[in-house]
């Protein structure tokens, strides 16, 4: 929870936060948890309906204990979205921005969002986009409820990015290392500087199109560093040298820091992925090719391939050898399969011949509408059965479940005691001690 004086100041605002997904679900509960009136509204009924029921639509840890503490009183769900419109002060835009095949965000949901407020304003609204989009979207915004709006009502636009990690998102809001807010007008600021008031964080104000940015240069910076460290294991392996320590000596200098430094298989998830891909499609469009981001993205994607072809080198051939996946989702401590690294993994192997065994403590459903149950896929929630009669095991997601395994236990029940570790989780010294042999990714 955030830190806030004992008795609550300032004004309490009708807040509409459009979209309930992993960024709109979360922040309708934290602002309401706040003090403020949310409204969380989306044009699925079904899962409106469900959220209602008390059933979150994605695991996020404390989710489901935060939306039950002030559903009914501070936060409600709906999918009326006029009547929600009329009724708020404050419309936060957190709807889904995929990416399309050239690389650029769909804003189709974006634009449809602000053509509804266009026709349902009624008074001053403060419209804040907080999905990740383009730099100029705000622009966009502003033209479109002109365009179409009805009433002619004063209204104002701002940018509010959000840098919320999956697994971690409710500590991120109450807890961020910066607020930014983009705004065009003192009033936008007042308000937006009111509604994070009792939250003790940096508050970055800036113009508009700044705001934007600085969510797609975050993203791909962090992308950046992921890739090189990645870029760097590949040549300890070359070498017979060990990433880890050359990361962790890395990690001790100040101006690097060691956050994002952990070689593996590469980044996935719904944000670094597309958030690097829009960032090179809008320089481009800008005038500016941004090449540095064109290797960031072919080192991650050539990493996942590595990975597959290392266990290819030691088992020789993939036809019929059964291998257990552990770790599906992106990261661990969600259930988010979007770009996950263990699609493309995965898919190799199956291209491959290869018999799986599938394995991860929230994602299995999630993986079960990309990968079918067959002859050569199967799922497991426990990682020991995953394991039994294998030749390899690759961990490709680091929960914790799996770093407490039992090797031992593990070893006996294998067909081939290999483990590819592609998230260097393991100890290569025990494992090896153990009997297994080993791959990790620079090590």
């Amino acid at each position: 929870m955030a830190k806030s004086e004992k008795k609550a100041t300032g004004k309490r605002y009708k807040i509409c936060v459009v979209g309930a997904g992993h960024v709109g679900l979360v922040a309708s509960a934290c602002f309401a948890e706040l003090g403020h009136k949310v409204v969380c509204v989306d044009n699925n009924k079904q899962k409106i309906n469900r959220i209602n029921k008390g059933r979150m639509p994605f695991y996020e840890p404390g989710i489901d204990e935060l939306v039950k503490k002030n559903i009914g009183k501070n936060l409600n769900f709906s999918s009326s979205f006029a009547g929600s419109i009329a009724r708020s002060e404050v419309i936060f835009i957190a709807v889904g921005t995929p990416p399309k095949s050239d690389g650029s965000a769909d804003l189709s949901s974006i634009e449809n969002v602000a053509a509804t407020i266009a026709r349902n304003i009624n008074s001053y609204k403060l419209i804040v986009g907080k999905s990740t989009v383009p730099v100029q979207t705000g622009q966009k915004i502003k033209e479109t409820i002109k365009r179409y709006e009805k009433k002619k009502v004063t209204f104002d636009v701002a940018s509010n990015p959000e840098f919320l990690r999956e697994g971690k998102a409710i500590y991120d809001f109450f807890y961020p290392d910066r607020i930014v807010i983009g705004i065009e007008s003192k009033r936008a600021e007042k308000i937006l500087k009111e509604i994070y008031r009792k939250i003790k964080a940096p508050l970055i104000v800036t113009d508009i199109n700044t705001a934007e940015l600085i969510k797609h240069a975050s993203n791909s910076f962090l992308a950046t560093k992921i890739s090189f460290i990645n870029a760097v294991a590949r040549i300890c392996d070359l070498a017979g040298a060990d990433v880890k320590k050359v990361s962790l000596a890395m990690g001790k200098d100040k101006r690097i820091g060691k956050e994002f430094l952990d070689a593996g298989v590469g980044y996935g998830g719904f944000c670094f992925p597309k958030d690097v891909e829009a960032f090179i499609y809008i320089s481009q469009k800008l005038g500016y090719s941004f090449d540095l981001l064109r290797q960031v993205k072919k080192i991650n994607d050539i990493q996942k391939a590595t990975f597959v072809e290392r266990v290819k080198e030691y088992l020789w051939i993939l036809k019929r050898k059964r291998i257990a996946i552990l770790g599906l989702s992106f990261k661990p401590d969600t259930d988010d399969m979007r770009f996950a690294p263990s699609i493309d993994i995965i898919n190799f192997f199956l291209k491959e011949g290869a018999m799986l065994n599938l394995c991860d403590p929230q994602s299995n459903l999630e993986a079960k509408k990309i990968f079918k149950t067959g002859r050569q896929v199967k799922y497991f929630r426990n990682p020991y059965r995953a394991c039994e009669g294998c030749d390899c095991i690759c961990l490709v997601t680091e929960w914790k479940e799996f770093k407490d395994l039992d090797l031992k236990k593990i070893k006996r029940s294998m067909k081939y005691p290999l483990i590819a570790d592609g998230r260097n989780m393991f100890d290569k010294d025990k494992a090896i001690k153990l009997g297994f042999e080993y791959i990790g990714v620079g090590r």
